[in-house]
């Protein structure tokens, strides 16, 4: 195995050899021209002055050349140390980083060249990195604290029921059906969390997708049953995930109706605009401030006066519509509720 050498001892004989080869250089222009002008000079003619002597001058440049060896290797040495301390300090702070300590930054400073720009460029990852951790142990804590919350219903129902010595036929029956209800729910939020995680995995196959049939498709399972809906689906043709894009609409509706009121209504539109393929869904409902709409589209955010939900509605269309590069935006409407429009990436024909 051939024996690892560092990059510092590397460069410290890329300098070593540039300076002697200057030196070699340097002597070559000197002393040669001098032996070409000491061969012209006749035998016996007087010397012009009292300078060094010819062979003292070439013995003088090879004592020269041998000296400049290791001058040139300890200048190569720390040169090539300087120019490498802040490659060294990325390599030890991204071991500390690794070990666990996402906090930590480079922070290299100046002076401003190729390697300092590779240090924010890492300190922009690290922070990336730490703000996904963070994300991630958020969204596992919710998702624990979600997923505990049936089942601790769950039993003390059982317990209570078990523990009345009284119970009848019908108090079973009433408890069973409670059970029954609230792993309902907890399945119902098993299926928020799968599509949540596959939607952010990103599109494994892209077909053409109408909005306008899956849009049709959506409102014809009853979805906004109660609702006075409003449809207007224009052709909308785009490539995608058909199921991932099958929820995205599906989960617009779905809030769309749960966070409404009695009376209220629901607009579906889609569109072709240009070179987008735009989905619009509209609804009346509580007034939402401004500042809150961008929160919503994270997990578990919910509206505080708003009705039950696993508040992972909002959150699947914003990775499905990430998953697909689509542009997502929502405003809230003055009288009450929102409008939330995707614009897809019209097919190519």
């Amino acid at each position: 195995m051939t024996p690892r050498r560092s990059l510092r001892a590397r460069l410290a004989l890329a300098y070593a050899a540039g300076i002697y080869a200057a030196g070699v250089l340097v002597v070559v222009l000197v002393d040669v021209p001098l032996v070409s002008i000491d061969a012209t000079v006749p035998d016996g003619s007087p010397a012009s002055g009292s300078g060094i002597a010819l062979p003292h001058l070439l013995i003088g440049s090879a004592v020269a050349l041998v000296v400049l060896i290791p001058v040139a290797l300890a200048l190569g040495w720390y040169v090539a140390g300087r120019f490498l301390r802040p490659l060294r300090a990325i390599t030890a702070t991204a071991r500390v980083i690794s070990a666990g300590d996402l906090h930590r930054r480079l922070d290299l400073g100046e002076p401003a060249d190729e390697l300092t720009e590779l240090g924010r460029t890492l300190d922009d990852l690290f922070a990336r990195l730490q703000a996904s951790f963070d994300a991630q142990r958020h969204f596992v804590a919710n998702a624990s604290h979600e997923l505990r919350t049936p089942l601790a219903g769950m039993r003390t129902l059982l317990e209570v029921t078990l523990a009345d010595p009284g119970a009848d036929a019908a108090t079973l029956r009433a408890a069973c059906e409670e059970a029954l209800s609230l792993g309902e729910h907890q399945e119902r939020l098993v299926e928020a969390l799968l599509t949540l995680a596959t939607s952010e995995r990103g599109v494994t196959r892209w077909e053409t997708v109408d909005l306008a049939v899956v849009a049709k498709q959506v409102l014809a399972s009853g979805r906004a049953a109660g609702r006075d809906l409003t449809a207007d689906l224009e052709p909308a043709v785009t490539a995608g995930d058909p199921r991932l894009v099958q929820s995205l609409v599906a989960n617009l509706v779905d809030n769309a109706v749960r966070h409404n009121h009695d009376g209220g209504h629901v607009e579906v539109i889609t569109r072709t605009s240009g070179e987008q393929a735009v989905l619009t869904v509209v609804n009346s409902g509580p007034v939402i401030d401004g500042d809150q709409v961008q929160r919503l589209f994270q997990p578990f955010q919910k509206l505080a006066s708003g009705p039950h939900g696993s508040g992972l509605g909002l959150a699947i269309v914003h990775a499905v519509a990430q998953a697909h590069h689509a542009g997502l935006s929502a405003r809230p409407r003055p009288g009450g509720g929102l409008s939330i429009t995707v614009r897809f990436a019209v097919a190519p024909g």
